[in-house]
């Protein structure tokens, strides 16, 4: 039989859990830290929560756990409701006191597992439940994710559409942090406030090739201000295809074609003349149009001037919403590969605009230098997110504060205390 006095086996679990930085800090009579059974923790821990039946909790107040004086310490808190939705919270570092950090739902279930250690460093748990009431308010943020369900390529933004304006950054953080993107493959990205009622999400690179994008709102029910919570938004997934990528020299008149980094194909083109040069950047293919009617007037040229023009076009590829596509300009034929002469659009052959047509699909890249026109705009022309760099669009978000990389602060679900 062993007599070992339960004093040195704890110190010795506790050098073990030190060495480990692992959250368990008892052992069994066994000496393994992983077989003690947890005791009832009820009588450690005090809950602010309601624990008569049939009373609800008012989501406007935080949580809160404390340790009772004297009997241990908290060693770990998870809060969520039924939905799957984790509440953030933080922790003492004496394990004294969990408050949550992040709203709660209203008319939702909440489960709350409390994790202990006493004196003596055995672990105890207890198993909270509590239901919130439902909200005062009738007025509810609804959020329209985009673009629609369908393959894209790799330089797809996601779109957030919010139908009330959200001015204040805490609501905007609280927005934010329920707006949920999952790649597959994994990759980092970050949601930037475009204005107030408009958020784009974007990786830090353009998305990995063949990859699956799903997209979901933890809002319903949550405060986001005085009588605003929010609605139900539809969860969207799209996926990506090859990565095609074109790139257009305004200087040599040249677009190159690549898939997954291999050159496919290069076509002499023509881009905007004098007073109308093609915008430099990188631009996302926002639609195909198999046939266009393009008027001057549409842009803002005279009917009956020397630049006017009404034109049937084929084979349109829109990246700007103000008019430049990639087309069929089978009028400029002798000029492509030799010379700018378009009103901003860049044109080629009929043939190679069919295959060009036929090659891209939406969220594309497509990318033109040494123009001598503007760069193109990040946001109200299309999607010039990809012109903005990394830091820069991270200080558009509630969350990131602008670091340049690693999720923010309050992002974390909960704080695990450091180990004895």
């Amino acid at each position: 039989m062993n007599h070992t006095p339960r004093t040195r086996t704890v110190v010795s679990c506790t050098l073990l859990v030190t060495a480990l930085g692992a959250g368990v800090t008892a052992c069994g009579s066994d000496g393994n830290p992983l077989s003690a059974r947890p005791y009832d923790a009820a009588g450690l821990i005090s809950f602010n929560g309601p624990t008569e039946a049939g009373k609800r909790a008012d989501p406007d107040k935080p949580l809160e756990v404390t340790a009772n004086s004297g009997d241990g310490r908290i060693t770990d808190v998870t809060a969520r409701d039924s939905t799957g939705r984790y509440v953030a919270g933080e922790l003492a570092a004496d394990g004294s006191r969990w408050h949550s950090t992040s709203p709660l739902a209203a008319n939702a279930h909440y489960t709350v597992t409390v994790s202990t250690e006493d004196e003596d460093g055995a672990p105890g748990r207890k198993v909270l439940t509590f239901d919130t009431s439902k909200p005062a308010s009738k007025q509810r943020l609804n959020v329209t994710f985009g673009p629609q369900t369908g393959t894209y390529g790799v330089g797809q933004p996601i779109t957030a559409q919010l139908d009330h304006e959200i001015k204040d950054k805490a609501q905007r953080a609280v927005v934010e942090r329920a707006l949920r993107v999952e790649s597959t493959p994994a990759v980092p990205g970050a949601w930037h406030w475009v204005d107030n009622k408009e958020l784009h999400y974007r990786p830090k690179e353009y998305w990995p090739v063949h990859a699956t994008v799903q997209v979901h709102s933890n809002l319903e029910g949550v405060r986001i201000g005085d009588r605003l919570w929010g609605g139900k938004s539809k969860p969207l997934k799209i996926t990506t295809g090859d990565r095609i990528e074109a790139v257009t020299d305004a200087a040599s008149h040249q677009m190159t074609v690549y898939r997954n980094g291999q050159e496919i194909n290069q076509i002499p083109v023509t881009t905007g003349k004098p007073g109308f040069e093609t915008r430099n950047g990188v631009k996302v293919v926002l639609a195909k149009q198999y046939f266009v009617r393009m008027r001057g007037t549409t842009v803002g040229i005279a009917e009956g001037s020397a630049d006017s023009y009404d034109l049937p076009v084929y084979y349109a590829t829109r990246v700007t919403w103000s008019g430049e596509y990639v087309h069929a300009a089978p009028w400029s034929v002798g000029s492509q590969g030799y010379a700018n002469v378009s009103h901003g659009c860049t044109g080629m052959s009929t043939s190679n605009a069919e295959w060009f047509f036929d090659t891209v699909r939406e969220g594309d890249i497509v990318r033109v230098v040494n123009s001598n026109g503007d760069d193109m705009e990040p946001f109200g022309n299309g999607f010039g997110d990809w012109n903005v760099d990394w830091q820069k669009w991270r200080e558009g978000s509630a969350l990131f504060n602008g670091k340049p990389d690693g999720p923010a602060p309050s992002d974390a679900l909960r704080i695990q205390p450091a180990a004895l």
